[in-house]
């Protein structure tokens, strides 16, 4: 299975980046892994928030066109525990499915296409982060839940 996270804008905080990077390094020892970061659309005085999702979504549509499997990073999704959400990911290998695209939006979240092309929305807590916070928060639950189903001691209950 093939796992992508896509980021609408980029990781520029140095400390969050080297998060990222380092546990990007330990997950393709499981699994095949990539971050595609998809330019997010500039905003202007004009532009209004319905605006810039229909155009990042038009974006990430054309992105993950050919996955499987679309998974949104939403704050109203649903709600895992890291055991949850391990035993979800080990159930998707056992089906045999060969793409997973995981999105982190822009600012504003996603357009309302996006929400119809997707297959599930997954919250990672209910409180609030900054989108860069979130993909790290994000890659180190995947790395652990690979750790889980691998058996690999990392994860304390």
């Amino acid at each position: 299975m093939k796992l992508t996270l896509y980021n609408v804008g980029k990781t520029d905080i140095a400390y969050i980046r080297q998060g990222i990077d380092d546990y990007k390094k330990r997950i393709v020892h499981f699994i095949d892994f990539s971050i595609i970061d998809i330019p997010a659309t500039k905003h202007t005085k004009s532009t209004t928030p319905a605006e810039l999702t229909t155009r990042e979504g038009e974006i990430i549509l054309d992105s993950v066109s050919g996955n499987n499997l679309i998974v949104l990073l939403d704050e109203k999704g649903k709600k895992y525990t890291t055991r949850e959400f391990s035993d979800w990911l080990k159930n998707l290998m056992n089906q045999s499915i060969k793409k997973v695209a995981f999105i982190s939006g822009g600012a504003y979240g996603f357009s309302e296409k996006v929400y119809q092309a997707s297959h599930l929305q997954i919250s990672l807590s209910k409180m609030t982060f900054t989108h860069q916070m979130a993909r790290l928060i994000f890659i180190e639950q995947l790395y652990r839940s690979l750790t889980l189903i691998r058996g690999i001691p990392y994860h304390n209950d």
